[in-house]
């Protein structure tokens, strides 16, 4: 007699649940890898700050120990790194000390500002004076001075620990590779080695065009605020120039001070107006027409994972992941589109067609 045979439904739910099991510990491990990173930042993100710097100074490191000793090579490297670092962080402090000190300057007017938008305000039944008191007093003004200098002191500490990993790390780049190429499983040198070389040359090429454009945009910006008569034109030029790093926040940030400023400097409505607009008008076809074309499908990505990035890793490490967020994801997509069982996720996050993944291996991976 024949048995009856089981429900199709039955047949498929154990598959369906392993499914479901899998995803899940596929979640809970990424979420427990990104508390990790978010617990241990003054360990790790210095780590990363230094593998970033490394992969850009080598190729210079790698030409003068060719040609002298290899410790006055790091020497040379070393203080043009230092050099770069002061001088653009000098660029950022003259330009937002000048608008500040001009704000101190113009103080009557945006106190005559605020006065016009609280009585507007007051008029619709919001009463400022009253949320302003309550919430900006003296023991606010002196905690945020308070944590201010506390920032300036991580930060300088934060950039001597990263310095002293970039010497260090200078030295054993050979040493590293020699390693990596004298391990038993093949596939993983391999993905390690193409993986770093790979990434390296797609963050050379990353700051390079994110440099050109910085240029570009603070050259723009520069010579709109002088052709509108907007002061502090130079400064505005240098802030628009430094933000431009930091890819959708930084040119928000460098065409809304302007704004703010012209909010005081000129009697009408549409004079702001025109002035956000030109400032973001600059800024969008800097940033999605003529950089992508620049930069090609090398560091083309997604939109939504380019935000994602960085809103996450400002999350988790502030204002240095906020810095280094995608060219992290540049590394991690670089590493995933190197084997075989990861690729699919470097296709998924990467440009609509992806032409700079390496070919599909249908060999069977080496053990």
């Amino acid at each position: 007699m024949n048995r009856p045979q089981a429900p199709l439904e039955e047949t498929h739910r154990v598959p369906s649940d392993f499914g479901l099991i899998h995803w899940a510990l596929i979640t809970l491990v990424i979420l427990a890898f990104l508390s990790a990173i978010y617990v241990a930042e003054a360990v790790i993100a210095p780590v990363a700050f230094s593998l970033f710097l490394i992969a850009i100074v080598w190729p210079l490191q790698s030409r003068l120990q060719a040609y002298i000793p290899r410790l006055i090579a790091l020497a040379i490297s070393v203080l043009l790194l230092v050099v770069a670092f002061s001088g653009f962080a000098s660029l950022i402090v003259w330009a937002f000390s000048r608008v500040g000190r001009w704000i101190l300057i113009n103080l009557s007017r945006f106190q005559a500002l605020y006065n016009q938008m609280t009585s507007w305000l007051e008029e619709q039944g919001i009463a400022v004076a009253s949320l302003w008191a309550d919430h900006f007093n003296v023991s606010w003004i002196v905690g945020l001075m308070q944590k201010l200098t506390g920032q300036v002191n991580t930060t300088l500490s934060f950039w001597l620990v990263v310095l002293v990993y970039v010497i260090i790390g200078l030295l054993e780049v050979e040493g590293t590779a020699r390693k990596i190429e004298t391990l038993p499983n093949r596939r993983i040198a391999r993905v390690l080695l193409a993986g770093s070389e790979e990434t390296a040359a797609k963050i050379r090429r990353y700051m390079v065009v994110r440099t050109m454009m910085s240029v570009l945009t603070g050259v723009l910006v520069w010579a709109f605020a002088m052709l509108f008569g907007l002061p502090l034109a130079q400064e505005w030029g240098v802030i628009a120039f430094t933000l431009n790093y930091i890819p959708f926040i930084g040119p928000f940030i460098a065409t809304l001070f302007p704004t703010l400023l012209a909010m005081v400097q000129f009697d009408t409505w549409q004079a702001v107006i025109v002035v956000f607009a030109c400032l973001n008008v600059i800024q969008f076809v800097v940033g999605s027409y003529i950089e992508p074309r620049l930069s090609g499908t090398v560091l083309a990505m997604s939109p939504f994972v380019v935000l994602l990035s960085i809103f996450l890793w400002t999350f988790l490490w502030g204002l240095p992941g906020t810095f280094i967020g995608l060219p992290i994801t540049i590394a991690v997509l670089t590493f995933c589109a190197q084997d075989p069982a990861t690729r699919w996720l470097a296709i998924q996050l990467g440009p609509p067609e992806e032409t700079d993944l390496p070919a599909a291996d249908h060999a069977r991976p080496e053990a």
